[in-house]
């Protein structure tokens, strides 16, 4: 029989026999929040593609180009540079950093894992459950986001690009956002930072990363691109070449790899 998980109420205890089950719960609103506010935010930019000019590349500063800015003439040009190469990708590397926070930090902060771990509940098995929740928000992301692609494909000009490329850049969506969650995770995990430490660290590594990568061509160290993974989320031009098998078994490797470390300290360190 399942030990159900402490801290359950209401409607809750529906899912108390399962930690993935019971974090999915207590995040949906978090989660409907993200996936809701990104769906609409690339359905919005990309339903602007019909207004884009012939003169629109002549108006693109220097500087963006590295950002995806380079072929906005084209649907998938547009598409990877204004919405998949800008917002998007920061608003899946903040939903990382602020939802793998709130995995472990937030609650050795408050003192609810102790009590956590004073029931049948291993360490690694808490962590890993609590990712997977993580990684499920993210997939919801990227099927909002992919729906809305649908939804305006054909008003919004955009049915250059077949539902299989939109699909294989919402995996690659879903893999950013999964491999800054891990990092946050990870973090917490290993150390006892709090909570907004663990989502600012997180947060700055990623800001820098998308800055590095947007401006390496400018410095002449294009080479430096492949340190991050926006590379590999985007570098590949899913929307024109569609899946990128290497660069989605990067980003998911680079995920495993974060859970990992951060779940071996877990388990070693003294959380008293």
């Amino acid at each position: 029989m399942t030990t159900p998980v402490p801290g359950t109420s209401g409607p809750a205890r529906i899912f108390s026999g399962s930690i993935f089950a019971k974090t999915l719960y207590d995040n949906r609103r978090v989660f409907t929040a993200w996936a809701a506010a990104t769906g609409l935010l690339a359905m919005m930019y990309g339903s602007f593609y019909p207004q884009i000019s012939a003169d629109s590349m002549a108006s693109v500063p220097e500087s963006m180009r590295g950002f995806g800015l380079d072929d906005v003439s084209s649907a998938a040009g547009y598409l990877q540079g204004a919405v998949f190469g800008l917002l998007v990708p920061l608003l899946a590397t903040f939903y990382g950093a602020a939802t793998g926070a709130r995995m472990i930090s937030a609650d050795e902060e408050s003192g609810y894992l102790d009590l956590l771990l004073a029931h049948p509940v291993g360490r690694t098995r808490l962590l890993l459950h609590r990712f997977a929740a993580l990684a499920t928000g993210a997939v919801a992301i990227a099927a909002v986001v992919l729906a809305a692609m649908a939804a305006i494909r054909s008003s919004a000009d955009l049915g250059a690009i077949s539902l299989g490329h939109f699909t294989a850049q919402a995996i690659n969506l879903a893999l950013l956002a999964t491999v800054f969650g891990a990092l946050a995770t990870g973090l917490g995990a290993a150390t006892r930072k709090s909570r907004p430490t663990v989502f600012g660290i997180t947060a700055g590594i990623g800001v820098a990363a998308y800055a590095l990568h947007g401006f390496a061509p400018q410095i002449g160290a294009t080479w430096l691109r492949n340190l991050t993974p926006y590379q590999y989320y985007i570098g590949g031009e899913p929307l024109k070449n569609g899946l990128q098998l290497a660069d989605a078994a990067i980003l998911a490797a680079t995920a495993a790899a974060f859970i990992a470390t951060g779940a071996w300290r877990f388990t070693h360190r003294d959380l008293t």
